[in-house]
């Protein structure tokens, strides 16, 4: 089998191409990434890309059809990948995490690949209160981030193809990796306990988060690279996660001050609502992938960020302006001439 990875030099990639090197050792596996994080390497004592059989270099927004002709199967991970960096380069979002989604997306169709899996998030419910979503019920996607998700699904629903698309609505990223990004809520947390013993809830801790550690995103990616459309159609959208991963945001914290002895945690009981409280219903993802369900707790996730960043000597009280945090890569990378405010490299 031959998998091209496009997005695999950022923070799940590296976790996804270990994962499916170890499932399966004789496949072709390829990455391609225009390295905008490429240097963000936290604690690994190998390069992750070893793993692979080639890595490309290029822009999503830039490259020809023939890029995914060969293969078996395609992973769309490339994207503007948050919320903040998503309000700051907005068109960027659109542009990365949509338009060429979608462009690639129709070339392997055409070049006859059998199978495309695209990284979704459960982001396109928004603030929905009412219990958890099914992916049948309303969608609310609040930010650019999550309507540039739920604009590709929609994009790639129409595509008239035989190739298999499976659309993985993720439930928000956490874990340790070999490129760790720590502008995610379980992460920071960590990394607050770490180095002041103190978290800092911004919201008033009810909102809520389903979460998902990458070793179990990889999992879910081994499982769709090759699922047969007679395992939920053609084109599948599913909440990737597990049922008993739904968190309030102050759980996590609680979770982390428990395994960071000595942490305290503020809570903002004044601050305004929240823009993303929502649960998912994983129901179906549990019924569809049965070998594939999560295996990483919330307490392991933790741990294994405990142990990753203690073996990285990682003391920075003021990570957030750090490589740690991908919108902080960018800017530095715009201040330094290196991206223009379009991220396209400038090559000085």
């Amino acid at each position: 089998m031959k998998i091209l990875i496009v997005g695999n030099l950022g923070y799940v990639g590296p976790m996804v191409t270990k994962y499916l090197r170890a499932a399966r050792p004789d496949a072709v596996l390829h990455g391609f990434d225009n390295a905008y994080f490429a240097h963000c390497l936290t604690g690994a004592t190998a390069l992750p890309e070893s793993r692979l059989d080639r890595q490309i270099y290029g822009d999503v927004r830039r490259v020809s059809p023939e890029i995914v002709r060969g293969y078996d199967a395609v992973i769309l991970l490339a994207a503007i990948s948050n919320d903040p960096m998503g309000k700051q380069f907005e068109a960027v979002t659109m542009a990365v995490n949509q338009d060429a989604a979608v462009s690639l997306a129709k070339a392997a169709a055409e070049a006859g690949v059998k199978n495309l899996v695209f990284a979704s998030s459960c982001s396109v419910y928004g603030i929905a209160s009412g219990g958890p979503r099914k992916e049948s019920d309303p969608l609310n996607p609040i930010t650019a981030y999550a309507k540039s998700k739920i604009g590709t699904e929609l994009e790639l629903e129409k595509l008239d193809t035989d190739m298999v698309i499976t659309c993985l609505r993720f439930a928000t990223a956490c874990g340790m990796s070999d490129r760790l990004r720590l502008d995610l809520v379980l992460n920071d947390y960590v990394a607050c306990a770490l180095t002041t013993r103190e978290i800092t809830v911004l919201s008033d801790g009810t909102p809520w988060r389903p979460l998902i550690d990458v070793a179990d995103m990889a999992r879910a990616m081994d499982w769709a690279v090759d699922r047969p459309a007679e395992v939920g159609g053609r084109f599948l959208a599913v909440n990737a996660g597990s049922n008993d991963s739904n968190y309030q945001v102050k759980d996590l914290a609680e979770a982390v001050a428990e395994a960071v002895p000595g942490t305290s945690i503020s809570i903002n009981h004044s601050a305004p609502v929240d823009s993303r409280s929502y649960q998912a219903d994983f129901g179906l993802y549990r019924s569809l992938a049965p070998n594939h369900q999560p295996l990483v707790s919330l307490g392991q996730s933790a741990r294994n960020l405990i142990e990753g960043l203690r073996r990285m000597d990682f003391a920075d009280a003021d990570f957030r302006k750090s490589n740690l945090i991908r919108l902080f890569v960018l800017q530095r990378h715009i201040e330094a001439g290196r991206l223009n405010q379009s991220l396209e490299w400038t090559r000085n």
